[in-house]
């Protein structure tokens, strides 16, 4: 695989519709797939934690995969969430991915056993040395065993399938240290950054791109983000990182995750239904006010009207960590020459 080949750009971690009995809602996740991919998003990932996959059973989250393949029909790749309870059928779901023309599957690192370096290391090298399809590492320590630079540079080392990270810690160093160690050595290896409110930093200090939950919302905004960063309009990037920080925040701060993204999805006119995790009559009553929180948020994008009632004025957030942070990165590639 060459450097060209390697995956970039947003990739979107997209809510799964669902219907009045809690069942997969084909025409409608069909509808948007095609809604996402018309909005510029470079590729699609199912069966992520946007996506909701540990409230799926293994042969719901294949059916997923295998509607939205059909319905992408190769206009994007699509990197294929395919993490089972053990290595045997994680395996089997890569044959499967891989005969239904996926570009690559995502497999979370080992959760609710909480192990070790080796036992991590040991784990990943069992599918990648049976997999027919590339591996991109999960590293979402806040649900999962963590995955360290040295067992990422290992698996680089050894693993030819496994060709990537997604790495949804939002923790700018550690991103920076995985870099450092494997891109000199394995330029085609491709870092995915899934922490929204990093990710112009993330894509100035190398990420190749991101999966960003935001990005099944507000595609439009996640896509200009990119594209200006990487084209050097920072000033435009950044006051779109501001911009999509809030909306972010706003959608995963103030509900269960990832019920505030369906709530701000729905406002945009894709019927995803009710979630399949239940929710308190006090849940969802916040989540009504939360929903017109998002839609003056969303209006202010020119994405939809305000609510009844309009949407009050407050004061800017304050941006100041950002501002510090992406200055720094700025800062930092200016000394080492990069421009």
């Amino acid at each position: 695989m060459s450097t060209s080949d390697r995956l970039a750009g947003i990739f979107t971690p997209n809510i799964v519709p669902l219907d009045d009995r809690g069942e997969i809602n084909e025409p409608e996740l069909r509808n948007y797939v095609d809604w996402l991919i018309e909005r510029g998003v470079h590729g699609l990932y199912p069966n992520g934690s946007t996506g909701e996959f540990v409230r799926f059973t293994a042969e719901e989250r294949q059916r997923i995969i295998e509607i939205v393949a059909d319905q992408t029909a190769g206009r994007v790749p699509i990197l294929a969430g395919a993490a089972e309870a053990n290595t045997r059928e994680t395996i089997r779901a890569c044959e499967t991915y891989h005969d239904l023309g996926v570009r690559a599957v995502a497999i979370v690192s080992p959760f609710y056993y909480r192990l070790s370096a080796p036992g991590v290391y040991a784990y990943f090298k069992e599918i990648a040395d049976n997999s027919p399809i590339d591996v991109t590492l999960y590293n979402i320590p806040m649900f999962a065993s963590p995955i360290d630079v040295p067992t990422v540079q290992r698996l680089a080392d050894e693993c030819p399938r496994v060709a990537a990270i997604k790495d949804s810690s939002g923790d700018l160093p550690h991103m920076m240290r995985m870099i450092a160690a494997v891109r000199p050595h394995h330029p085609d290896f491709a870092f995915l950054t899934g922490w929204d409110a990093a990710l112009m930093p993330m894509l100035l200090i190398g990420c190749d791109g991101g999966t960003n939950a935001a990005s099944g919302v507000v595609p439009e905004i996640t896509r200009k983000l990119y594209d200006f960063t990487l084209s050097g309009q920072l000033d435009r990037a950044r006051d779109l990182q501001y911009r999509l920080l809030i909306l972010f925040d706003a959608m995963i701060n103030n509900s269960e995750f990832p019920e505030g993204f369906r709530a701000a999805l729905r406002l945009r006119g894709i019927e995803t239904g009710s979630g399949r995790q239940p929710q308190s009559a006090g849940q969802e009553a916040d989540l009504d006010k939360l929903s017109d929180q998002l839609q003056c948020l969303l209006a202010a994008e020119g994405f939809t009207g305000e609510p009844i009632g309009g949407c009050p004025v407050g004061e800017p957030k304050e941006q100041d960590e950002i501002t510090r942070i992406v200055q720094n990165v700025v800062q930092e590639l200016k000394r080492r020459g990069i421009n």
